[in-house]
């Protein structure tokens, strides 16, 4: 064991041994022995504090080394995940008078196939997330002065800007003066 961890006190060594458990920080500070009424305060006063934080850094980067868990291990799993998910497989039902699983068709004769669309759009989601395709906020450095257009000229004059820059969804603008 690391000696940030070494140095804790036995129930904060037990917190943070808890707390890499699953991550959160009100369960682990219960299973540690501290009061469920006061959990969640006791979790953020012990992981604000530079000995506590130090030591769950120190433990969960010796953990992500022993199990050769990185970013790029991350990213391929994630792909091999949405992959398999959006894979077809068919829909099999039992026929009684074949007695055997055979693919399901619809109401039309096709075959009917499934997969799994949720599993996908996560795996593509958290994808995406890790490369930067999704941004909650978009900042423009502006080089001149737009003080005196007025605001639906200022958004005009933005959207141009990202039609400029390629920008083929353009974000919902919220012009904040001041």
């Amino acid at each position: 064991m690391p000696q940030e961890f070494l140095d804790l006190s036995p129930k904060r060594q037990m917190f943070v041994r808890e707390y890499l458990v699953d991550l959160n920080g009100t369960q682990a500070a219960i299973r540690a022995g501290y009061s469920p009424n006061t959990a969640q305060e006791q979790a953020s006063r012990l992981l604000s504090q530079d000995m506590v934080a130090r030591a769950v850094a120190i433990l969960t980067t010796q953990r992500q080394e022993k199990l050769e868990i990185d970013a790029e291990w991350v990213l391929k799993n994630l792909v091999e995940v949405s992959q398999r998910c959006l894979q077809k497989i068919p829909v099999m039902t039992f026929d009684p008078t074949a007695k055997s699983m055979v693919q399901a068709t619809d109401e039309e004769g096709r075959d009917v196939w499934q997969f799994d669309s949720k599993g996908a759009n996560q795996a593509l989601q958290l994808i995406g997330k890790h490369i930067g395709m999704f941004s909650e906020n978009i900042n423009l450095n502006v080089k001149h002065s737009y003080e005196q257009l007025k605001d639906d000229e200022l958004r005009a004059t933005i959207q141009a800007e990202f039609e400029r820059l390629g920008v083929k969804q353009v974000p919902h603008l919220k012009v904040i003066n001041g």
